[in-house]
């Protein structure tokens, strides 16, 4: 049987006060509905189509990268009409599956076995149970546990509130009934809204066959309707993540205190103390250390490198055995290659870092290639930028600098030189050459302060 889903995405969201729309609100770093979208696009649907309406600016912008059919729902007047505006383009489907926007954790899984359930000409029914069911359609069922109806809350009496299982609004739907049912949903309720659920009613009227598949994990069909309720997802997606780590064998000081926002891929016998962000597409590799506090975001790490505490590593590779930090900042296009060292308070800008050199404290290289076996000294800096344009300083193999100097770029170090401290160096130095500014010594005897 064919399959089209439908995500509806038109809420507004006024609980979380904010002027981002519910469904661009961030887990982990992603818009809510962006996960929704990934699990739609596992199942292979002959059309995946979003229906969105508050902030229609906001949600195109994340839609145009997708390959997904979008419709703007220009009044927001409820579930059904939201699925009534994508009629056109899941017609010609065997069955619809309906999913939400503001219901990022749904998994493959359990909309499989949602799919399968019954038949195909059957309404099948995603439900919960939640100790706390505020908001979400009650499921009712008669005194030998059939499935009577679904009773939204905002309609619902006191004997309704009491009920536990709920509806997560996750159905599938035959195609060609629910095209000859959309007309006869009605809008007399508190809100004046059409509902999708009324289907379910109008379905068990009509004779046809209604299924419920029972997600034990509340967490999937978990929306999100607050900004407590928002944090409350985030906290239990980083744990799932913390655990999937744990499992590959890497140690997490406290997975409490550990956010992954993005992809990652770690070896064996890494280290993380507490409050690392991982950002974008991490890869760490065997036997490598992270302090605490750190974030590293699009970067990778070789084996045996030991990032040390409150570092910031972003669009970079550093290599294996590698110390960086405490408090060092590796900002885009950064390489460092085996052995090297970072140090404290250094900052290092589309960069390459030679093997076994060092830059040890309070320095900062911009747009340089830098040999093997230098050190750097303290508070030296290559002067990459002239307020037009950038240049480059190239830095040969087993070069000094010392401490307090300026390399005024574009300029080229050779093998084997030495830099005195405080040189501001403007020009080329020689392969072996020693090259200091000449300093006047004058101390003056008698003086006194004012």
């Amino acid at each position: 049987m064919s399959l089209s889903i439908v995500i509806l995405a038109a809420g507004e969201g006024t609980r979380m006060k904010s002027s981002t729309t519910k469904v661009m609100h961030k887990l982990a770093g992603r818009a809510l509905v962006e996960y929704v979208i990934d699990r739609a696009e596992e199942l292979d649907p002959e059309s995946l189509v979003v229906v969105y309406g508050n902030g229609a600016d906001q949600v195109q912008r994340l839609l145009i990268n997708k390959d997904v059919i979008s419709i703007l729902q220009c009044e927001q007047r409820g579930t059904g009409h939201a699925v009534m505006q994508a009629e056109c383009e899941f017609s010609n489907a065997d069955q619809v599956l309906i999913l939400y926007g503001d219901v990022p954790l749904i998994q493959k899984k359990t909309l499989r076995g949602l799919i399968k359930c019954g038949n195909k000409d059957s309404l099948r029914v995603l439900t919960t149970e939640l100790a706390d069911p505020t908001g979400y359609g009650r499921i009712i069922r008669d005194g030998a546990d059939n499935f009577v109806g679904i009773i939204e809350h905002k309609d619902a009496d006191n004997a309704v509130l009491a009920i536990k299982e709920v509806n997560s609004g996750i159905m599938v739907i035959p195609v060609k009934w629910l095209i000859t049912t959309l007309s006869k949903i009605k809008n007399n309720n508190t809100q004046g809204e059409y509902y999708l659920t009324d289907v379910v009613s109008l379905a068990s009227g009509n004779g046809i066959d209604i299924n419920t598949v029972y997600c034990a994990d509340t967490f999937e069909v978990f929306g999100v309707n607050t900004r407590q309720q928002l944090a409350k997802l985030e906290r239990y997606y980083q744990l799932q993540q913390a655990n999937h780590l744990m499992f590959e064998g890497v140690t997490l000081f406290d997975p409490a205190r550990f956010d992954i926002r993005g992809k990652v891929i770690v070896g064996k016998d890494v280290t993380i103390d507490v409050n690392v962000i991982l950002e974008g597409k991490v890869n760490i590799a065997d036997n490598v250390t992270i302090g605490a506090n750190c974030i590293i975001k699009d970067s990778s790490i070789s084996h045996g490198t030991e990032v040390l505490a409150n570092s910031m590593i972003d669009n970079s590779m550093i290599g294996a055995d590698v110390i960086i930090g405490p408090f060092a900042r590796l900002r885009p296009g950064t390489i460092v290659s085996a052995e090297a060292k970072v140090g404290n308070f250094v900052e290092i800008k589309n960069s390459n870092i030679g093997e076994g050199s060092k830059v040890n404290h309070l320095s900062y290289v911009g747009d340089t290639r830098m040999g093997q076996r230098v050190n750097v000294g303290a508070g030296a800096i290559t002067c990459n930028y002239d307020g037009l344009n950038k240049h480059s300083t190239i830095i040969g193999d087993h070069v000094f600098i010392g401490s307090n100097s300026q390399l005024v770029a574009p300029v080229s170090i050779g093998d084997g030189a030495t830099i005195g401290a405080g040189t501001t160096l403007r020009e080329d130095v020689v392969e072996g050459a020693l090259t200091l500014n000449k300093i006047i010594h004058k101390t003056v005897f008698g003086w006194k302060r004012s």
